[in-house]
């Protein structure tokens, strides 16, 4: 069944449908076929405002529609509300001419070449569902007579739901003795007065059309068995009957497929009860029974549940039976699939057979173009039965060969399309089309022909004819898959098909790409919220797929990231940054590489680490006391970061409302506290959690919580006794804070009393946390004690402390005071020399009296006068240190070695410092030498290389030499494979040529300098030597001015893949009238820069130096930005150099290249040997400021193979 919808929301079902087996290119001429038309049957249904009935078909030339309406051509009037398809046979009308349009509709498309059809579309119109007016006289029984309300409720469009309802909607009870059949009747057993009412109503609900209908109400009397009150077994028995169905007999007929439903409603009393029997066999598994018993249902029936059933009726009074004979049929259906379409040769034979199956058997017709079709024997056309033959076939026989089975449950028809024609290979796929695949994946090319008869196809390249396990041909030749292909696979293909009529030929090309493969994966990674994440993802692909490669990034498998929908991600190319990273950004991050082609992807999970939430759950747990409580919670989420504690703080409302304190710490392990409360206050508590990354916010307060007052729980601390006068002493405390008071009325008890002395404490009660003390002996020890109290009792008992009195002071004649201070200075002051750079000094403690006070230790002067190493020269470095406590000797530490020193001792106390002692001289021994500054190597040769350093700045003595070793490193594991030591003795030798060293090797060198006492730190330099042949520089000059210097070369092509490093010195000479002479400058300047040069120390293949440290370098060194060097050319600016800059070159992928330009500028500046590797930074000139450290800066070497270069780092070989 097929409701009709609105044109609007258009409701139409297309049913679509093509003719199987044959598929003919529309280039060619061919009979109309019905790809889609609306399915039967169509109802219109009260609310449409206009329906559309559809029908489409293709063929060549474009079919011609017409209709016709229940047998006879229907010619549409001509009004607004009808509408005709112009390119199908589409037709659309108003609800206002429904009854016109009601009938069997069929559509017909035609062309020169025949007529497809439809089955037949019936258009029906629902007419909105109502009951009847009646008027019902009453329904009167005796009690224990059965009763059968009648319903006949209106069709309507399914579902259908019916009740039994009173007027005032109430439904009526049903049960055992009361029940509904599936028409709708009302039955009773048998009646009983309480059924008595005038309100019997059934009601129709129909929900696909919103409408509910009501039956006119029926009355019921049931007029008691007698008078009085009195039970149903009082009542007469009666036997069972049948209330439906009637007789002892009926037949249901169904059709295969649909449920199977039987109904036995008996009366009686008592109420009988209903057995359901299949005559010779078991009831079907699929069976079920309802509605008490009386409703038998089988679903899905089938041939095998046809059969004799038997319903029977039973109570203590008798029997009743009804024989139901079930009979299941069949609509037409087709055995296998419908007949298919065929293409015929001139002069064959042609077959169609019309399979069908039903119950009872189908009529089967034919027609041909919608024109029924008979049995000619006289001609090549013979129907028989479900086949129809044509022998020898011509072109004329083309055309639509319908084939339409009938039974009394339906209908179905099929439009055969039968094209009978000679011709050559037709080529439906395209030529010269391009076909790209990955390498390593299948290739199907495809080679559609039509042709009759069928072409034979051969495959080629090459000019060969395609064989191999990895090649194969479709049966019919029309396609080839290349599986697992490779790179030779690419190339031209030739489809060649070839029948009686003629040749076509077909070229494809294939390429083979290279698969797109993530190379540098996502790793995963822990964020600190707030801050910003990276994820990189490196891909190659192929080239000549750029314009459809894209990387994307997705969010857990689903959310597209992209700039543009939030602006905290940036996404480019294999890069994603998001920045302030937040919880929502926790994930797995897919990184997904793809061309039109294929596609990688890879993963990694981005972890958020951030501050742990609130805890909750926070309640006083248990209370152990009214000051001493528990308070437990449940921790919050910690945020992949451990919780390390938690802690609870506390606000009360006398002290300081609203302000929250901290009163305990937990650990993190932990849920609960033990609270220790102070007395007196009205406590909130709140807790919250704290994490490697920091504190969370604090949990919901918890209810108020009030403690008692009481005494203090403890005594002031931090007691502090002084004598700012003398006959004086002042007491002070840090006294209790607020919460601490316990309760009103808070003070403080202090008692004191002489120290030693068996005095009777004195007492005095003070309110502030200080006490003075007058007319007291002068500087005398006393013992003093504090103690809280409160209205509601006293503090701990208080511990005693020792303090003095006032000092004594000194009047002047103009009654000004002056603070006493020690009057003696240290004595038998002597000094031993422990080492280069400490000492041990001693003395004679001053005597007692003379401290005047506490005695707060002793100061040490020492002078440092001059260095030995230059004794002319005075230095005069002065420094003091404090010794506290009463000492005779003391260690000074930190001088400096070979140096004369000056030292005096004097005392101290709190008042100020005593006079200085005799001063005592003594000289510090030789030491060993600091690091020397620099160390490079250079001039390379067969087996040798040359070290040349700086001397230590600091040398602490005589230099006597210098110690190197010198250490063979594995490559790989860099662990010491040989080591050696040479002696350099004497103390201007700055170079060393070191022999027998192993070309293509890492060594690593210390080298430290030496005094007499000892050798110093070493400094540490790690190289690569190079292979045997080093090619040489060609074209080296050099320019000299006042304040700087130029070396250019030229280098080769081979030499590209080299670092270059310049050593040079800068000999700065003590003021003089050398320094004057300019020229004398530039040409020692220009010799040690040439000679360095010229020697060829300057390539090293692969070598990275070190940098001043006393450690071996790091193997990889940073890159340096552009704008690094961009500075250092901006101090020096010159034309020459700005001239080369605008005349650099890109010669590309030549094979010949010319040779390369250098140059390296040098200014003026600090003494020093420096000596680095040279970053080309562009291969023209470039100008570096000298400041005593490095030229450049190392750098790795260049970036290549990846479509993500890093973006403000360069590097450019020379």
């Amino acid at each position: 069944m097929r409701l009709a919808g609105s044109l609007s929301l258009v409701l139409l079902l297309v049913f679509t449908s093509e003719a199987a087996g044959l598929d003919i290119p529309l280039e060619v001429e061919q009979p109309p076929t019905i790809i889609r038309h609306t399915p039967s049957p169509v109802i219109i249904l009260p609310y449409d405002n206009a329906l559309v009935i559809s029908c489409e078909a293709r063929g060549n030339p474009p079919p011609q529609y017409r209709w016709t309406k229940d047998g006879q051509e229907f010619d549409f009037p001509r009004e607004e509300t009808i509408t005709t398809g112009s390119r199908n046979g589409n037709f659309s009308f108003h609800k206002k001419h429904s009854v016109q349009f009601v009938g069997k509709w069929r559509c017909f498309a035609s062309n020169k070449l025949g007529t497809a059809m439809t089955e037949e579309i019936e258009i029906t119109l629902l007419v909105s569902p109502k009951f009847p007016k009646e008027t019902f006289d009453p329904v009167i029984v005796k009690e224990g007579e059965p009763i059968t309300l009648q319903c006949n409720p209106p069709k309507g469009v399914p579902p259908r739901l019916l009740y039994w309802m009173t007027v005032d909607l109430r439904h009526i009870e049903q049960n055992e003795r009361i029940s509904m059949g599936t028409n709708g009747d009302l039955f009773f057993s048998y009646a009983l007065s309480n059924d008595s009412r005038p309100d019997y109503c059934c009601v129709a609900a129909f929900s696909s059309i919103r409408t509910i209908v009501q039956k006119t109400a029926m009355s019921v009397k049931v007029e008691k068995f007698k008078p009085g009150n009195y039970s149903v077994e009082a009542l007469p028995v009666r036997a069972p009957s049948l209330l439906l169905p009637s007789g002892v007999q009926s037949q249901k007929v169904l059709m295969k497929g649909e449920d199977l439903e039987l109904e036995c409603f008996p009366g009686g009393l008592p109420t009988p009860a209903i057995t359901w029997i299949k005559m010779g066999e078991n009831l079907s598994d699929r069976h079920k029974m309802t509605n008490f018993n009386k409703h038998l249902s089988i679903s899905n029936v089938d041939v095998n549940d046809q059969g004799k059933y038997m319903c029977m009726a039973e109570n203590s009074a008798g029997k009743a039976v009804h024989y139901f004979d079930v009979i299941v049929q069949e609509p037409p259906s087709w055995i296998t699939e419908p007949p298919r379409s065929q293409l015929a040769v001139v002069g064959s034979d042609v077959a169609i057979r019309c399979s069908v199956s039903g119950i009872p058997p189908p009529a089967i017709t034919w027609s041909r173009n919608g024109k029924m079709f008979k049995d000619d024997p006289q001609s090549n056309r013979r129907v028989l039965d479900d086949m129809v033959m044509l022998h020898k076939a011509e072109s004329k026989d083309s055309g639509v060969y319908q084939c339409e089975a009938s039974n009394s449950h339906g209908t179905i028809l099929a439009n055969i399309n039968v094209l009978v024609m000679n011709m050559a290979p037709l080529m439906v796929t395209k030529d010269s089309l391009r076909y790209a695949v990955i390498v390593g994946g299948d290739a199907v090319i495809d080679c559609s022909v039509f042709s009759s008869p069928p072409s034979d196809i051969v495959w080629i390249k090459e000019d060969r004819k395609i064989s191999g396990e990895r090649f194969l041909i479709s049966e019919n030749g029309q396609s080839l898959k290349i599986n697992s292909t490779e790179k030779g696979d690419s190339g031209e293909y030739v489809c060649e098909a070839r029948n009686t009529e003629g040749t076509s030929t077909l070229t494809a090309v294939l390429e083979v790409k290279d698969v797109t493969k993530i190379v540098g994966r996502p790793q995963d990674v822990q964020i600190i919220s707030g801050t910003s994440a990276q994820l990189m993802c490196q891909v190659e692909y192929d080239e000549s797929l750029r314009d459809t490669f894209e990387v994307v990034w997705r969010k857990d498998e689903e959310i597209l990231l992209s700039s543009e929908e939030d602006p905290r991600y940036n996404v480019t190319g294999g890069w994603l940054q998001i920045m302030n990273v937040n919880l929502r950004d926790e994930g797995r991050y897919t990184c997904i590489a793809k061309t039109n082609l294929d596609q990688d992807s890879a993963s990694a999970l981005l972890t958020v680490l951030d501050i742990p939430d609130a805890p909750t759950m926070l309640k006083i747990s248990d209370v152990k006391s009214e000051r001493n409580i528990v308070l437990s919670w449940e921790p919050g989420s910690d945020h992949n970061v451990s919780i390390t504690e938690f802690v609870v703080e506390y606000e009360e409302d006398r002290w300081e409302p609203g302000s929250w304190k901290e009163l305990q710490k937990v650990a993190g392990n932990q849920t609960a506290a033990d609270l220790f409360l102070p007395a007196g206050l009205n406590y909130h508590f709140r807790v919250y959690s704290v994490n490697a990354i920091g504190p969370g916010p604090p949990s919901e307060p918890t209810e108020r919580y009030t403690t008692p007052p009481a005494a203090p729980d403890k005594n002031p601390e931090n007691i502090r006794i002084e004598g700012s006068l003398p006959h004086q002493m002042d007491i002070s405390w840090e006294p209790l804070s607020p919460i601490e008071y316990n309760g009103n009325g808070l003070e403080y008890i202090v008692t004191y009393r002489k120290l030693g002395v068996e005095d009777d404490w004195k007492v005095v009660m003070v309110k502030e946390p200080r006490l003075t003390v007058k007319n007291t002996p002068t500087f005398i020890p006393y013992e003093i004690k504090v103690q809280s109290r409160n209205s509601f009792g006293s503090g701990p008992k208080p511990k005693s402390v020792t303090g003095y009195s006032g000092e004594d002071v000194h009047f002047w004649h103009c009654r000004r005071e002056s603070v006493s201070v020690p009057t003696a200075a240290p004595r038998d002051v002597a000094v031993e020399v422990i080492n280069s750079t400490a000492v041990r000094v001693s003395w004679t403690p001053v005597p007692a009296a003379t401290v005047r006070g506490h005695l707060g230790g002793y100061n040490v002067y020492c002078m440092r006068m001059t260095n030995l190493l230059d004794p002319d020269k005075t230095v005069n470095v002065s420094n003091t240190m404090s010794f506290p406590g009463n000492r005779s000797h003391v260690i000074v530490p930190g001088l400096k070695p070979f140096s004369a020193y000056k030292l005096a001792v004097s005392v101290f106390n709190k008042k100020g410092k005593g006079p200085k002692s005799d001063p005592v001289t003594f000289n510090t021994p030789e030491g060993v030498p600091e690091s020397v500054p620099i160390l490079t190597i250079s001039n390379y040769q067969e087996d040798s290389a040359l070290l040349v350093w700086g001397p230590p700045t600091v040398m602490n003595g005589f230099l006597s030499g210098y110690i190197l070793h010198y250490h063979l490193l594995n490559e790989t594991s860099l662990e010491v494979i040989e080591s050696q030591e040479t002696n350099v003795t004497g103390a201007d030798i700055t170079q060393w040529k070191l022999s027998g060293l192993k070309d293509s090797s890492r060594y690593l060198f210390h080298l430290s300098a030496c005094t007499q006492t000892g050798c110093g730190p070493p400094l540490a330099q790690e190289i690569l030597t190079p292979p045997t042949t080093v090619p040489a520089l060609l074209n080296i000059s050099s320019h000299v001015s006042d304040t700087f210097a130029k070396i250019s070369w030229t280098t080769r092509e081979e030499q590209e893949d080299f670092q270059l490093y310049v050593a040079y010195m800068n000999n700065h000479y003590q003021k003089g009238a050398i320094t004057t002479q300019s020229w004398l400058i530039g040409t020692l300047c220009a010799v040690a820069l040439l000679t360095l040069v010229a020697i060829m120390a300057c390539f090293v293949l692969k070598n990275k130096g070190g940098k001043y440290a006393g450690t071996p370098p790091s193997r990889h060194q940073d890159m340096v930005p552009m704008e690094k060097v961009k500075e250092k050319e901006d101090l020096y600016p010159d034309v020459e150099s700005q001239g080369i800059h605008d005349e650099l070159l890109d010669y590309g992928d030549y094979d010949e290249k010319p040779l390369k330009r250098v140059s390296l500028h040098f200014g003026d500046g600090e003494d020093s040997i420096s000596r680095d590797s040279l970053v080309d930074y562009t291969d023209g000139e470039e100008e570096f400021n000298e400041d005593g450290s490095f030229i450049g800066e190392y750098s790795g070497p260049k970036y290549k193979g990846s479509i993500n270069e890093p973006n403000g780092l360069s590097t450019v070989t020379a």
